[in-house]
């Protein structure tokens, strides 16, 4: 099933009005009790996560009736088997309503709302809305990835220029990962020019996608935080792998993705990060 631009223009609206109505109220309002933890002290869900999923969800069903749409916390809540139905789905929508919750419930305006559209196993597009900048990003697969204001202006993207590894600025989450390969990835960091994590991926790939910095080392591959993001920089001209060399999927839900802006960026730094480790070349 195609996706179009219209269509990309009817989700940024969704997510728009979503974060008007249930996000931004609530910024640096939380009320007691209103943010929960999940898995772990990093890992929280808040009341503007859970408000913001159900009115998107709401509103998908009705723009794009039959669509599949599958949020991070109705997976959370009933199973990671909900996302069996990505396989076949002729159109899917993977939301995550905020992005960066730890920021946004720390009062930090570095959070952003993202939604991946997913046709049988390929990602199709992609949005994701900053809804303290009043912009979003949109990815289509094979029409180029832009960012957009209220207004109507819009600005291409287009990833950074290569530059050698010792060079390179950007980001890396490496404290998620298991050991050794937390600690090796560590110490490689030091290979490049500056390395930070914005604890947000909705920031991070849009930064990357526009030529802010050169790469991104994520460690976590669940769908709602990269389908969206991986098309946005694919689109804007970058290259991405997993740490096996092997090609991202949505259907993938481990392992880490490095992303560049070329092949030859890509095996440079991959040598330079995974020295030592089991995913030495």
């Amino acid at each position: 099933m195609s996706f179009s631009a219209r269509d990309a223009a009817t989700l940024a609206t969704i997510l728009d009005e979503a974060a008007a109505a249930e996000i931004l109220p609530r910024f640096r309002r939380l009320a007691d009790g209103a943010v929960r933890e999940k898995t772990s002290a990093e890992d929280l869900v808040t009341d503007a996560d859970v408000a913001a999923e159900k009115a998107i969800t709401a509103a998908l069903a009705k723009a794009f009736p039959g669509a599949l749409v599958l949020g991070e916390e109705a997976v959370s809540e009933h199973g990671e088997q909900l996302l069996d139905a990505l396989d076949d789905a002729d159109l899917a929508f993977v939301i995550d309503p905020v992005d960066g919750t730890r920021n946004f419930a720390s009062g930090l305006t570095l959070f952003g709302v993202m939604a991946g559209v997913v046709a049988k196993g390929e990602v199709v597009g992609g949005v994701i809305l900053d809804p303290i900048g009043g912009d979003w990003s949109v990815a289509l697969s094979g029409e180029g990835a832009w960012t957009e204001t209220r207004d109507g202006s819009r600005v291409d993207l287009k990833v950074a220029k290569p530059k050698p590894v010792d060079e390179m600025v950007g980001f890396c989450a490496w404290w998620l990962l298991d050991e050794p390969l937390r600690s090796q990835l560590a110490a490689n960091c030091a290979s490049v020019a500056a390395v930070a994590n914005y604890r947000c991926a909705a920031h991070e790939y849009r930064l990357i996608a526009g030529g802010h910095a050169h790469f991104s080392c994520f460690s976590k591959l669940m769908v709602w935080d990269h389908a969206a993001g991986w098309l946005l920089h694919r689109e804007a001209g970058g290259y991405s792998r997993r740490y096996d060399g092997s090609a991202y999927s949505p259907l993938h839900r481990s392992g880490g993705l490095l992303c560049t802006p070329d092949e030859e960026s890509w095996n440079a730094l991959h040598a330079a990060l995974f020295r030592g480790t089991a995913y030495a070349r």
